[in-house]
């Protein structure tokens, strides 16, 4: 069996002539490299290795001769010289994997490659994948995390917890300007930690759950093969299912895991969908949680959410130049999940976020504060109000757009609060969810942007998300009175 790899002749052609230059013009260069046959050092030049270049041109006076024979494969081939050579490369691998490889005729696959067919292939991906989101998501984290958990902490804090903290500051602090920063109704203990702990710790908590539990079966790099065609309608490979994914727990963290493109032009894609159409863990929890009872208005949320999310990538994909990147990952065998690897992943990750969120929640509520002090936030609330009006929601909302401004799921807390109290239409409901899902990026990932993707391209994003955002809750609202819908 002949291991010999045989190149198109073109590139056959050009490696014999790099072979004669270097015996006629750097004899002493292949001296110096005699343990790698003129070949291979005539395969390395061919393909521009930068390493055996930069020696070979300590030894001759120009490396012209040899880059008009490597211009002029080039030229001929019309594609990568070394793509070329790899996918040859390849065939030969597969033609003496053929063979030497026997398989026998009784050969039946195990179950672990059944259900791998299974995942891969659309036909039964898809349903899969529907599974997964109606019961890990929808049922585990939006009815059991967003709804019994934020209940049962939310009513601890609001029975409990606000009262003795109201009490306590007033008994230290006789100013109400000083117990406004800490208590009553945006204080940064009764508001901000109450916010990042009755209403997304339980949210986020789950959703790491079950992205650990998925993510230690083996399941997401299926997922990523089965939705390789789909994202490359947006310009992405299937490597971005990763990013996106994590995207629904943590932005700012899928943000970061970004660097795992192959190019640049899919990384700024990818922060764009991210910052635009991916709500994070806690932000979707609340929306899952607020119209789990109107199943219409849950729907149109994920249609418009959905639909807003392949048409930007479609359209961005073809405003951004470049191509496609190569999609190749590496498919570890499906397993059944070790209890220990799940809690370790979910304690590592909820660590991070929530020594991310403390902070930025307690930023917000000194903001508000101050806001409210100066009276700069009424201020901002009486220019926000004409838009609210158009989007037919009441003047309460218009807080919660301005809260959002400063993190997303602040601004969805503080529409979970408004529903409880006030309560919101179907139709109020499904705008807001809207709006608040496509609203502009938190602080958080607004800094991580700016570091990953630089001023210039982030200013663009925001720019665009800011407007839209409230443009399709617009069009929204104006389609449901169109057609006299009431959710």
């Amino acid at each position: 069996m002949s291991t010999k790899i045989t190149y198109p002749h073109i590139i056959e052609d050009a490696l014999e002539k790099i072979e004669e230059f270097l015996v006629t013009e750097a004899n002493f260069f292949l001296e110096q490299n005699s343990l790698i046959s003129r070949r291979s050092l005539a395969l390395l030049v061919i393909q521009r290795d930068q390493a055996i270049l930069s020696n070979l041109q300590q030894y001759i006076p120009s490396l012209s001769p040899l880059e008009a024979i490597i211009y002029d494969v080039q030229i001929k081939l019309g594609k990568s010289i070394t793509e070329v050579i790899a996918f040859t490369r390849q065939q030969k691998a597969l033609e003496i994997e053929q063979q030497v490889f026997q398989e026998s005729g009784n050969y039946k696959a195990g179950i672990g490659e059944k259900l791998h067919q299974l995942m891969i292939n659309p036909l039964t991906g898809f349903p899969i994948l529907a599974v997964i989101l109606y019961y890990g998501i929808y049922q585990f984290v939006g009815n059991f995390g967003a709804g019994t958990l934020v209940d049962l902490i939310e009513g601890f804090f609001e029975e409990n917890i606000n009262p003795f903290v109201n009490d306590i500051v007033a008994s230290i602090f006789p100013w109400t300007v000083i117990q406004d920063l800490f208590a009553n109704d945006y204080g940064i203990i009764t508001l901000g930690i109450r916010y990042a702990t009755a209403i997304i710790l339980p949210i986020v908590a789950t959703y790491f759950l079950m992205f650990s539990l998925l993510e230690d079966t083996g399941y997401l790099p299926r997922l990523s093969l089965m939705l390789d065609r789909v994202f490359k309608t947006m310009g992405l490979s299937g490597r971005a299912v990763i990013p996106i994914v994590l995207g629904l727990g943590c932005d700012t963290m899928a943000t970061v895991v970004t660097r795992t493109l192959e190019t640049k032009r899919e990384r700024i894609i990818a922060t764009f969908l991210l910052a635009l159409a991916i709500p994070c863990a806690a932000q979707w929890g609340v929306i899952l949680g607020l119209l789990a009872q109107k199943p219409v208005a849950l729907f149109l949320w994920a249609v418009v959410v959905l639909t807003i999310f392949l048409l930007a990538g479609f359209l961005t994909s073809r405003l951004l130049p470049g191509k496609v990147a190569n999609f190749y990952m590496e498919v570890p065998p499906l397993r059944l999940p070790k209890i220990e690897n799940i809690i370790t992943k979910t304690w590592i990750r909820m660590k991070w976020y929530f020594w991310e969120i403390i902070p930025l929640f307690i930023y917000a509520s000194i903001l508000i504060w101050l806001g409210k002090l100066t009276g700069l936030f009424d201020l901002i609330i009486t220019w926000i109000n004409p838009i609210t009006h158009l989007l037919g929601l009441p003047q309460e909302v218009s807080p919660i757009f301005l809260y959002g401004f400063f993190r997303r799921d602040y601004g969805a807390a503080g529409l979970f609060d408004i529903q409880e109290n006030a309560g919101l239409t179907g139709n109020q409901l499904v705008i807001c969810a809207i709006v608040l899902t496509l609203f502009l990026p938190c602080i958080a990932q607004f800094q991580v942007m700016l570091k990953e993707r630089g001023w210039k391209t982030t200013l663009v994003m925001v720019s665009f998300i800011f407007p839209f955002a409230f443009f399709v809750g617009f069009l929204v609202n104006q389609g449901l009175n169109i057609l006299n819908l009431s959710i």
